[in-house]
């Protein structure tokens, strides 16, 4: 019963379509862009967010914490390539 729970509560904070649709609108810079580096940045932002309340309230739970990991992770290196391509864009004009 106690791992049911725990599964129920990560589904709980799991990001819905609705708040990603709201991330995805905030950030967005056309109608259609849905996948670019400032998105995908943005969503891995939002569902750290998440796993870190989870935590927070499940100290003891490690998959959660190597999820959260990996997050942060993919999170940094999509940061690296916007920060470059900013530079970039910066250094051409």
């Amino acid at each position: 019963m106690h791992i049911l729970a725990i599964y129920a509560t990560i589904l709980i904070n799991m990001l819905t379509t609705k708040k990603k649709l709201n991330v995805i609108k905030k950030v967005q810079v056309n109608d259609k862009d849905t996948g670019s580096s400032e998105v995908q940045v943005a969503l891995l932002s939002e569902r750290i967010n998440e796993l870190a309340k989870h935590l927070k309230e499940h100290a003891k739970d490690n998959h959660s914490r190597r999820g959260l990991l990996k997050l942060v992770s993919s999170r940094r290196t999509h940061q690296k390539f916007l920060d470059a391509k900013t530079k970039k864009a910066v250094v051409s004009k």
